[in-house]
């Protein structure tokens, strides 16, 4: 067996006979503990925070979206929808033209956006699969769905044929609003609401669902004119060929983005969220460690007499030197293990009864990873490495020979 790793092993084991120096090493091992298990349940929790926080774009965005390179609006050939027909990989694909609008019910206001769908929307889009989904999804030219949002701001109820939803948009063309009159000025339609969906406080108050044609009447848009082609992929497709296809369909008249770019900023957002909090709790980690320090030379001065006898026995500074940066790696290596453990047993806990709740209905979501594991051993090991490397340096000879 390596002599400096026996040595250490018996002195992590051994008690001090000053009961201070004891008291001191306890006090180290249970903040080391406490920090790994805090640092694994923080990540644990932000892991289920972000998991949460995208799941509705399941619900709203596709695997793949056609996006025009400038502009509103593109067109679409017959060719082209042949062609689209003929991928690869592709189980559904849906076409969409969406523009800002202004709605009026019943003496309020609000502006929002509606987005014409075709009849496969759904095959690619399951909105309706929301949890929080109220009435029938109904799109066509007299129905239409809308958020829960909208419905509070407008005061919109279910099939309300009596009192439909006013849809407005600015006609297309030149000259100013003024020199025009205001019957001239704006495109109508009605709809009445079949559907209401909750999925998330900004999309709700967002959007309004309609009948693709309907919706190119009220734009004065032709058939072919799009605003965006959502695509369904099957689980195994090859995505990088995928979006090269599309694009050559399309002359490169289009972007194709997955359902990270389309929310590119939240998902910044959510990482460097949980950066910063991962560098926030390390820095918590690395003041712990320096209790780490001070015991290994409490326990250097406490050993004193003992390096001194190893010494004289032939044992050398460098090997001493190891014996107690060694000690110091059990240390925080079995203080992080045991509190990775505590974190696991407090993770799996939450995720199979939900103790902590958000409402009462919610419990608050946490996701136990396996890499979160290996980020918080791997953060106590550098750490740990340091500490013992800064106290194991304090052994030298003028030391030994006092």
């Amino acid at each position: 067996m390596n002599f400096p790793f026996y040595i250490a092993k018996r002195y992590l084991r051994s008690k001090s006979s000053q009961n201070a120096v004891n008291i001191i090493n306890f006090i180290t091992f249970l903040v080391i503990v406490i920090g790994s298990a805090a640092l694994f349940i923080v990540l644990s929790g932000f892991a289920g925070l972000k998991t949460f926080s995208l799941s509705y774009t399941n619900m709203v965005d596709p695997d793949l979206k056609a996006l025009p390179v400038s502009g509103k609006f593109f067109n679409i050939t017959e060719e082209q929808n042949k062609a689209l027909q003929g991928l690869p990989g592709v189980i559904a694909y849906s076409k969409e033209l969406e523009e800002k609008v202004y709605l009026t019910h019943d003496h309020k206001s609000h502006i929002a956006y509606i987005k014409g769908i075709d009849s496969v929307y759904l095959k690619t889009t399951p909105i309706d699969s929301s949890a929080y989904f109220y009435g029938d999804w109904e799109i066509n030219a007299l129905q239409g769905v809308a958020g829960q949002g909208i419905a509070n701001l407008l005061g919109l109820s279910i099939n309300n044929f009596r009192s439909p939803l006013l849809i407005r948009v600015p006609k297309p063309g030149g000259g100013l609003l003024g020199q025009r009159q205001l019957k001239d000025s704006y495109n109508e339609a009605s709809l009445v609401i079949s559907g209401i969906y909750q999925i998330e406080e900004e999309l709700d108050r967002k959007y309004l669902f309609a009948d693709l044609p309907l919706v190119q009447a009220l734009l004065e848009k032709d058939s072919t004119q799009l605003s965006g082609i959502n695509f369904k992929l099957q689980p195994k497709a090859n995505i990088s060929d995928l979006r090269k296809e599309i694009t050559a369909i399309f002359s490169d008249q289009v972007v194709v983005k997955d359902r990270i770019e389309l929310n590119s900023t939240l998902h910044r957002m959510l990482n460097t969220e949980n950066l910063a909090t991962y560098l926030i709790f390390t820095l918590v980690l690395i003041i712990a460690l320096f209790n780490v320090v001070g015991a290994i030379i409490m326990m250097i001065l406490d050993k004193q007499q003992n390096s001194k006898t190893l010494y004289n026995l032939g044992t050398t500074i460098k090997s001493l030197r190891r014996i107690y940066f060694l000690q110091g790696l059990l240390v925080t290596g079995i203080g992080g293990l045991i509190g990775v453990f505590l974190g696991s047993l407090l993770i799996a806990s939450q995720i199979q009864w939900g103790w902590l709740k958000i409402t009462p209905t919610l419990a608050y979501p946490v996701e136990y990873n396996f890499l979160n594991v290996l980020v918080v051993l791997a953060t106590i090991f550098v750490l740990g490495v340091l500490a013992s490397l800064i106290a194991s340096s304090r052994i030298n000879k003028k030391l030994i020979r006092q």
